[in-house]
């Protein structure tokens, strides 16, 4: 599994649309702080104003709004938005569809038991691949606002570190998606709908319409895109640990077996 793992690494490293994604994922995180910044500046509000530009009493709001964040929520507002999971989803559907489509798959699972090493390799690639997607994010959202002189209320250095942890946990059992979809379908086609589906939060979001036509319980809070979007409220915080563990090992854990059981399949 460490050989299998270490050739990953290699590959991912010098794989195009790795970096694709990340410089995809940083130009819109820039775009949107700089248009949040136009928003929050009120002489550019009048400015705009005074030329003819129609500014309602929500815009005013919302400049206000987005002036009085602090560090830690103008970053969740962007980031907890499902963002990062789509381009989780669909960074990791290309990589691991790479695998089929080139072949590199039957040479090294002609034999079935290294088909479980393939995918304990995956596992702990997505969390790689996701770490390194959310880190640049987290500092980026840092970064970007000083540069154009935005300055948002500071946080400490611990609430942005563990807000980190929590929001790298759920984006990598996101990304164990793709791995499922890609061994099942053997194409990328499902995998980077479904990214774009579920982590946009559309599959929770029908989920809890059905559970209300139906009676069911609350079972959408359980949905990542659900999950991520919880982990910060401005008014208590991060969400309960315990829930964010619970649901990324619950995910985690489907994934994984339905990667084991795709694979099981003998046409690679």
């Amino acid at each position: 599994m460490f050989n299998l793992l270490c050739m990953d690494l290699r590959r991912l490293f010098r794989s195009r649309s790795f970096y694709v994604i990340l410089a995809v994922t940083a130009v819109m995180l820039i775009l949107v702080t700089v248009m949040a910044y136009a928003v929050a500046d009120s002489e550019m509000m009048d400015a705009m104003e005074a030329q003819g530009a129609e500014i309602t009493e929500s815009d005013r709001m919302m400049s206000e709004y987005i002036h009085n964040l602090s560090q830690l929520d103008l970053m969740h507002e962007t980031l907890g938005s499902g963002f990062l999971l789509v381009m989780t989803g669909i960074g990791m559907t290309l990589f691991v569809n790479g695998d089929f489509s080139s072949g590199f798959i039957k040479n090294i699972c002609s034999v079935r038991p290294r088909r479980r090493d393939y995918v304990l390799s995956k596992i702990v690639l997505a969390g790689v691949y996701s770490g390194i997607l959310t880190v640049l994010s987290v500092l980026l959202m840092l970064l970007v606002p000083m540069l154009i002189q935005m300055y948002p209320a500071p946080d400490s250095i611990s609430e942005i570190l563990r807000y980190t942890l929590w929001m790298w946990l759920p984006h990598w059992a996101f990304g164990l998606m793709a791995l499922v979809l890609v061994a099942l379908t053997r194409g990328s086609t499902l995998g980077i709908i479904l990214s774009l589906v579920s982590g946009s939060g559309l599959t929770a979001a029908l989920a809890a319409a059905l559970g209300r036509l139906l009676r069911w319980p609350p079972v959408e809070q359980y949905f990542l895109a659900a999950v991520v979007k919880g982990i910060h409220m401005p008014e208590s915080g991060l969400a309960p640990i315990g829930t964010v563990l619970a649901c990324t090992i619950a995910w985690a854990a489907v994934y994984g077996i339905g990667s084991l059981l795709s694979m099981a399949k003998q046409d690679l």
